[in-house]
C-alpha cells in the first residue's frame, strides 16, 4: 500500500513523485485552464482511500492494486478525465502485459460519487482506433449511455468527448467501451464506478474495497493479449494481476468489511472467502433488502454482474480470498500440460535428455514437483511469463496463482492503516502439525476384491486447447 494521502490537493502536489506512482499528463496550461487535469498512475499497488475535499462527503473505497481518480469542481459539478491510451501493466513481478487502459493502468482509476451529483467526464481518445464509453448498470438519458452508432457517434483517435448526467442510484457499477467490444475489453479496457449513498448513516462499512475481474491469453514470451479468445484465457485476475502480486486486503478485527467484486471476463467465477460467512448486501441492480439476504462463504458472479459482500472480519488470521474454479488458480504455465499421474517415466527421460539436456520429468505424484524444484534450482522460464503455482508464506509456498489473494484481520490497526501486517502469529497449538505418532494409526482394512468380468474399454476424445476454462 503506497503512503502518501490521496486527497486532491495533495494528490496534485505530490503528482510525478515516484513514492506516489501518480504523474500528471504534460499538456497545455491552456488545456488545463479548459479541462481537468489528466492524472495517471505508474504502478500497480494499492493506493490509499481519496478523502473528498470538496463537494458531498463519503467514505472512500479502496482500489485492489488500484487507484481513484480526482476530480475537479466547477460551478457545482464534478469534473473527472478520462483518458482511454496503450498502457504496460505489470500482471506479477517478473511479467507485464501491453494492454489498453485508462490513466496510465488496466483497469483505469474508480470514480467515486456521491448520489445526487452531476457529474461530467472528459474522455480523450488516444487508442489506434475509435472507442466510447458504457456507464455500465447507471441511470441516465439514453445519449449518455455510450453505445457507439446506437445511442452516440464514436469517439475517434485524437478526439475527447464529454459525458454528463446525474449520478441518481447509489451502488457499485462498471464502466468499458461499447465500441469493437472483443478486441477492447480482451486489451483491458474497463474500470470501476462508485456512486455512495447521500446518507453516511445508511448501510455503513468501516473498510470498503472494490477491484474488477477480468481475463487474459498471453503466450509465454509474448506481451500482448490475443483478441479473438473466447474462452481459452490463461491469466484469471483481479484488477488485471495475479497472485502473489494482488495485494492482501488488511482490516482491523471486528471491523464492518464491504468487498464489492464486478466480473468482466467471459465465465463466471464462484468468489469463495476463508474464515467468515458473508452475506450478498448489494448488485448491480441494488441494494438487497436485508429480509432477502442469506449467509454465504461463497457467491457465483456471472458476467456482466457486480456483488457487494459485506461481514464482520471477527476471526484474526491470514484468509484466503479466490476463485474456487481450481483453474482460475493456476497461472500462464499450468495450461495444455499431459496428465501423468502414476506415470513412471524413467526410461522416456534418459531418450528426451539426448535431444534436450535440461529436460526434468514432472508430473508422477502431482505438479507439487514444479514449485518443489523450483524451491531447489533456479528453473528456466520463457520470456515474460509465470509458473503455474507460486507465492509462498511461513510455512511454504502456497501453489496458487490467478485469482488468489487474501483478508489479513488484525487486532489494533489504526483506522486509516492498511499496510500489509506481514504473516500472521499464530496462538500456540492452534496451528496444524504433523502427527506425533503416539498412538498407532490403524490399519486400513478393505473386503477381499471379487472376480469381475472385464470392463468395456471406452476411448474419449478431448478437446485440444484450454477450452475446458469455460466453465461449462
Amino acid at each position: 500500500m503506497d503512503d502518501p494521502k490521496l486527497n486532491r490537493r495533495d494528490f496534485f502536489k505530490l503528482a510525478g513523485a515516484a513514492g506516489a506512482g501518480i504523474a500528471l499528463s504534460s499538456v497545455s496550461k491552456v488545456a488545463l485552464a479548459a479541462l481537468p487535469e489528466i492524472v495517471t498512475a505508474e504502478t500497480a499497488n494499492t493506493q490509499l482511500p481519496l478523502h473528498p475535499d470538496t463537494g458531498r462527503p463519503y467514505n472512500p473505497v479502496v482500489t485492489l492494486n488500484g487507484w481513484s481518480l480526482p476530480w475537479r469542481m466547477k460551478n457545482g459539478v464534478k469534473e473527472f478525465h478520462l483518458v482511454a491510451e496503450p498502457v504496460v501493466r505489470e500482471i506479477a513481478p517478473g511479467m507485464k502485459a501491453h494492454l489498453w487502459g485508462y490513466n496510465g493502468q488496466s483497469p483505469g482509476p474508480t470514480i467515486e460519487v456521491v448520489e445526487g451529483d452531476r457529474v461530467r467526464i472528459f474522455v480523450t481518445n488516444r487508442l489506434p482506433e475509435k472507442t466510447s464509453v458504457h456507464w455500465h448498470g447507471q441511470r441516465l438519458p439514453n445519449g449518455m449511455d455510450g453505445v457507439s452508432g446506437l445511442t452516440q457517434p464514436a469517439i475517434m483517435p485524437g478526439k475527447t468527448f464529454v459525458y454528463e448526467f446525474i449520478a441518481k442510484r447509489p451502488g457499485t457499477f462498471m464502466y468499458h467501451p461499447h465500441a469493437d467490444e472483443m478486441t477492447q475489453m480482451a486489451m483491458g479496457l474497463m474500470g470501476s464506478w462508485i456512486t455512495h449513498f447521500k446518507d453516511q448513516k445508511f448501510m455503513p462499512v468501516d473498510r470498503d474495497f472494490v477491484f474488477l475481474l477480468n481475463a487474459y491469453d498471453i503466450e509465454p514470451g509474448s506481451y500482448k493479449p490475443k483478441t479473438n479468445t473466447m474462452l481459452n484465457f490463461n491469466l484469471w485476475t483481479f484488477n488485471s494481476r495475479v497472485f502473489p502480486g494482488i495485494d492482501p486486503l488488511v482490516v482491523r478485527k471486528n471491523d464492518r468489511v464491504r468487498i464489492r467484486v464486478g466480473n468482466l471476463t467471459m465465465t463466471n467465477h464462484p468468489i469463495h472467502l476463508h474464515g467468515h460467512e458473508f452475506q450478498v448486501t448489494g448488485t448491480d441492480g441494488g441494494w438487497v433488502p436485508p429480509s432477502a439476504r442469506w449467509p454465504e462463504v461463497t457467491t457465483d458472479i456471472a458476467v456482466g454482474q457486480m456483488r457487494a459482500l459485506e461481514f464482520v472480519a471477527d476471526e484474526p488470521g491470514d484468509w484466503a480470498l479466490h476463485c474456487h474454479k481450481s483453474h482460475h488458480t493456476m497461472n500462464a504455465m499450468g495450461h495444455e500440460v499431459p496428465t501423468l499421474l502414476g506415470v513412471n517415466q524413467d526410461d522416456l527421460v534418459e531418450k528426451v535428455r539426448n535431444l534436450v539436456p535440461d529436460y526434468m520429468s514432472m508430473g508422477e505424484t502431482g505438479m507439487s514437483e514444479m514449485t518443489d524444484m523450483a524451491a531447489m534450482m533456479d528453473m528456466p522460464l520463457p520470456e515474460n511469463t509465470l509458473p503455474m503455482m507460486m507465492g509462498t508464506g511461513q510455512y511454504g509456498a502456497i501453489e496458487m496463482g490467478g485469482m488468489f489473494t487474501t483478508l489479513k484481520v488484525r487486532d489494533g490497526l489504526a483506522r486509516n492503516n492498511y499496510k500489509d501486517p506481514g504473516a500472521y502469529q499464530h496462538p500456540k497449538g492452534t496451528v496444524a502439525r504433523e502427527y506425533d505418532g503416539t498412538d498407532k494409526v490403524p490399519e486400513v482394512k478393505r473386503p477381499p476384491v471379487k472376480d469381475e468380468a472385464p470392463a468395456v474399454e471406452v476411448q474419449v476424445r478431448k478437446p485440444n486447447g484450454h477450452g475446458e476454462h469455460s466453465g461449462h
